[in-house]
């Protein structure tokens, strides 16, 4: 039932209630949910399950990270999880000056994974994915496309001292285009139907570069990167943390089928313009609300979202900025509860 109401509402069908998902990595919650130890293999799929899980935001950027094949910039880490077991000191960057970075040409440095290579581990990953998460709607996706991916080569220091000169970065850029569309055209050949754009293009309060350079560099190279997956029949969920308030209508022309945002972004005009015509996934319920409360704010939150939702043809419901270990299971809970008492449509 729960695969069948995801690719329902993306497809802008109607559902019993609307879709949900969430992206979760408060393991007490899940003990408490589950009844399960952490380290016990059915564990998450549990917690999807008995959470209504109708889909599963994931990517993969392939058998051969970027890191093992040349130059990138790890910015550390700091604690999310429970025990801050992801906590991760920073490395210098590799690129002493912004002349190194300008000079930087992403398929030189990291070259292609073989292609049927590629297409063989991707439908593989998807398989076992499909396996083992049966009753959910499971996304291939690529993490690094474009300014994820500079991000992950240069750090943002060096990123935006490269971003100073837009005619030299559009050059840079241009080659982690071509890495991107390498695994684009892979999970394009695989039997996946639904594909994650992930893209953290712009921050909290907008875009860090002129809103000209996004439109002439960035947006017409999502294009084509969407026409091949939408060539092969898949759906496109495009994905940026921070606001891109001023980028809808961009992204939507671009060939975005649905949209991921945080709370950042505007609920409310994306509604009243695309509501109809695209599948989102969002709320106005954010993650800070759920960590600090109270939970009569969690509830005006849900309560703020629910007529919004009700106006779509295909709306997921999800924290917006997703459900970290320091969220009170207690908040969490009642977060859950609450919304399954007024999801029906």
């Amino acid at each position: 039932m729960s695969y069948q109401i995801g690719m329902d509402c993306l497809n802008l069908r109607p559902t019993p209630r609307l879709a949900h998902t969430e992206y979760c990595s408060n393991t007490a919650l899940k003990r408490l949910v589950t009844g399960l130890p952490d380290d016990h293999p059915d564990s998450e799929a549990e917690f999807m399950r008995l959470w209504e899980y109708d889909f599963i935001w994931s990517t993969d950027n392939g058998p051969e990270p970027w890191s093992e094949r040349g130059r990138t910039t790890d910015m550390g880490h700091s604690e999310f999880v429970e025990g801050g077991t992801d906590l991760r000191q920073p490395q210098e960057c590799p690129f002493r000056t912004v002349e190194e970075a300008w000079a930087f040409d992403a398929v030189a440095e990291y070259g292609f994974t073989d292609y049927k290579k590629l297409v063989s581990y991707y439908e593989g990953r998807y398989q076992q994915a499909r396996a083992r998460y049966p009753d959910q709607v499971w996304t291939g996706g690529y993490y690094n496309t474009l300014i994820s991916g500079a991000i992950a080569i240069f750090g943002w220091d060096m990123l935006l001292m490269a971003a100073s000169d837009q005619s030299k970065f559009a050059r840079v850029l241009d080659s982690i285009y071509q890495q991107s569309m390498h695994h684009y055209r892979a999970w394009a050949d695989t039997s996946i139907e639904v594909f994650m754009c992930h893209d953290d293009m712009v921050w909290t309060q907008g875009p860090f570069m002129r809103p000209d350079f996004y439109r002439a560099e960035i947006f017409p190279r999502y294009k084509e990167l969407w026409a091949v997956l939408h060539r092969a029949g898949k759906k496109v969920v495009f994905t940026s943390d921070g606001c891109f308030d001023m980028f809808v209508d961009d992204i939507v022309e671009a060939g975005a089928d649905v949209l991921c945002f945080e709370p950042m972004t505007a609920l409310e005009p994306i509604v009243a313009k695309y509501g109809q015509t695209h599948g989102l996934i969002a709320s106005k319920v954010d993650a800070r609300t759920l960590t600090f409360g109270p939970i009569e704010r969690i509830k005006a939150e849900i309560d703020a979202t629910l007529p919004l939702a009700r106006q779509c043809r295909g709306f997921m419901f999800a924290v917006g900025n997703h459900i970290p270990s320091n969220v009170p299971v207690e908040y969490a809970q009642f977060y859950m509860d609450y919304l399954r008492q007024n999801w029906y449509l």
